[in-house]
């Protein structure tokens, strides 16, 4: 699968995101990446709650973050995404935190895997993504 169009989200940086000294705290930037790529799926009609009313889910399996250059209280960032890899059970994410200059302040590779919830008590596993997900992501690219 080649890299699929880039996806842009905008978000603000409220006073709760950040520390006493007016920096965002480093792990809100894992809730401007979570919250950019649940707009992406949005934007592809893939609601994630309807899902979730069949026992399916993603999880983030791996991180990696490097953080470049602080963010501040009321900042206009922008969040992109851009699927890197698309697997019968996970997904692999390129994702960026932009100034509104276009400086990048954070930039993440993502891995999410599909799960089945499982039922009450039971384990969550890991399973391939629905055939109708796929087909979305696949038509995105």
């Amino acid at each position: 699968m080649n890299k699929m169009t880039e996806f842009s989200w905008p978000i603000r940086v409220y006073y709760e995101d950040t520390d006493a000294g007016g920096i965002v705290y480093y792990a809100n930037y894992l809730k401007f990446l979570e919250r950019a790529r649940t707009e992406w799926l949005r934007s592809l009609g893939i609601e994630q709650n309807v899902w979730l009313e069949h026992r399916i889910g993603f999880v983030v399996r791996q991180v990696q973050m490097d953080m470049l250059r602080p963010a501040k209280f009321n900042d206009e960032l922008r969040v992109t995404v851009v699927v890197e890899r698309l697997r019968r059970a996970s997904v692999e994410f390129s994702q960026q935190v932009l100034d509104q200059n276009g400086t990048i302040l954070c930039q993440a590779q993502i891995r999410a895997a599909c799960v089945h919830l499982g039922e009450e008590g039971s384990a969550v596993r890991a399973v391939p993504m629905p055939t109708e997900i796929i087909e979305v992501l696949k038509r995105a690219s």
